[in-house]
């Protein structure tokens, strides 16, 4: 089947900014992947408790935070139960090398603005705190439809969470949305046309020519996370996929 959704992403995304040779999920991450010629980038959005989009994996502060230094050891340790004037404070870097000490966590709109400003381009994974699915994918939404207002191309939001992606749909649904899959349950390709998705984003392991196959013919966009080695990168091309999510941005080459 010929896919009639018009696909302006390119194939090659990289992991929270620069995998692993930065401090995910920060604009220094962004910078480094840049530099070493990515021009989209994935990453990870929740909200903080008085709503602003952040960006952030995990539900806790304690892996890539010092946010008991500045929350006091008594707060919680979730990041979701800050406000952003708090979260804005917490060194994000000094937990992956000396040289990113003192990086801040990044906001939603200071990425806006820097892919913008650059001609980047955005894959946002909706990462809602458990429990905030439906607050969290309508927020995200609506920030990044103000935010990337009048863009050529718009953001790619994506999540595991499929209360998260109907909410952004009711949003702002003209923002194209992915879900995200780490196992393929009967159904899968439903729930992709049930959330109005253009895309499936699956571990890689998940695609061969069957399953490629059955998503296209479904009209969706086929992408794989995290590809880390040259023989799966070079099965996924071989296959036709859509996109590659990696963390070795010094590896391969986005022009490839």
């Amino acid at each position: 089947m010929e896919l009639r959704t018009p696909w302006p992403y390119p194939r090659w995304i990289a992991h929270r900014g620069a995998g692993r040779l930065a401090p995910e999920n920060t604009l220094a991450a962004f910078r480094l992947g840049a530099a070493h010629g990515f021009r989209m980038f994935e990453c990870d959005v929740k909200l903080s408790a008085d709503g602003v989009p952040f960006l952030m994996h995990d539900a806790t502060l304690a892996r890539t935070t010092r946010g008991h230094e500045v929350l006091g050891s008594a707060a919680s340790g979730v990041g979701g139960d800050h406000p952003w004037a708090g979260l804005s404070r917490l060194d994000a870097g000094g937990w992956h090398s000396r040289t990113f000490a003192g990086e801040p966590l990044a906001s939603l709109e200071n990425v806006a603005r820097y892919c913008l400003r650059n001609g980047h381009l955005l894959n946002i994974e909706i990462k809602p705190t458990p429990g905030t699915e439906r607050a969290t994918g309508e927020a995200v939404a609506r920030h990044a439809e103000r935010l990337w207002a009048g863009a050529a191309v718009p953001p790619l939001l994506t999540s595991f969470e499929p209360d998260a992606l109907d909410s952004a749909r009711a949003a702002a649904p003209q923002l194209p949305r992915g879900l995200l899959l780490d196992t393929l349950p009967d159904g899968w390709l439903d729930a992709a046309a049930r959330l109005g998705c253009t895309a499936v984003v699956c571990n890689h392991a998940l695609w061969d020519a069957a399953t490629v196959a059955q998503a296209r013919a479904a009209g969706l966009r086929t992408l794989s996370y995290t590809v880390n080695d040259e023989w799966a990168a070079r099965r996924l091309i071989g296959l036709g996929t859509d996109g590659i999510i990696t963390d070795r941005v010094d590896l391969f080459s986005p022009a490839g």
